[in-house]
């Protein structure tokens, strides 16, 4: 049986498929764009963006995870940190085993590699680049974890994810 190969594949996670931790979020369009706003609050929250890819349990076959941009802008007010973005693994288990995760090596574009440029005010599009790319099997799942200690007046707006990836069925 042969194999597909298909390179540079993206799949966009909209902002309604993003679970966040705290504050009070907004959607809505504008110039038909949707997005998910955050009201300014000095607080912190967190997003978890699911990656929700082809996997398998035959040997490089499915997807093949290379790196998650994240698209968002801060406005009125830098936020106070934003220090934490890490991709989670999550290890499904079999009956009566417990589920494990472990955070994967990964290293943020030149823009976004330190927390002072990604909590700045402006429009973003943070790469995630996995330090190794990873065939998914069928036992494990991702998300994207990011940490934001929003200032006062920090307004967040959510506008998505990629996921870009391999694949081979």
């Amino acid at each position: 049986m042969g194999f597909s190969n298909v390179t540079k594949i993206n799949l966009f996670i909209p902002p309604t498929l993003i679970a966040r931790s705290a504050g009070t979020w907004t959607a809505g369009v504008s110039s038909n764009v949707i997005s998910e706003a955050r009201s300014a609050a000095d607080a912190s929250f967190g997003l978890f963006i699911p990656i929700h890819l082809l996997s398998s349990e035959a040997y490089r076959q499915g997807a093949y995870l290379e790196s998650v941009d994240v698209y968002y802008k801060i406005a009125t007010a830098a936020a106070d940190d934003f220090a934490t973005v890490e991709l989670e693994k999550i290890s499904l288990p079999a009956n009566g085993v417990a589920v494990s995760g472990s955070a994967v090596a990964t290293s943020c574009d030149s823009a976004h590699d330190a927390a002072a440029e990604r909590k700045a005010l402006g429009d973003h599009s943070l790469t995630v680049t996995l330090d190794q790319a990873v065939w998914i099997d069928d036992g494990d799942c991702y998300w994207l974890y990011l940490l934001v200690d929003a200032a006062a007046t920090t307004v967040f707006t959510l506008f998505g994810a990629r996921a870009n990836f391999d694949l081979r069925i």
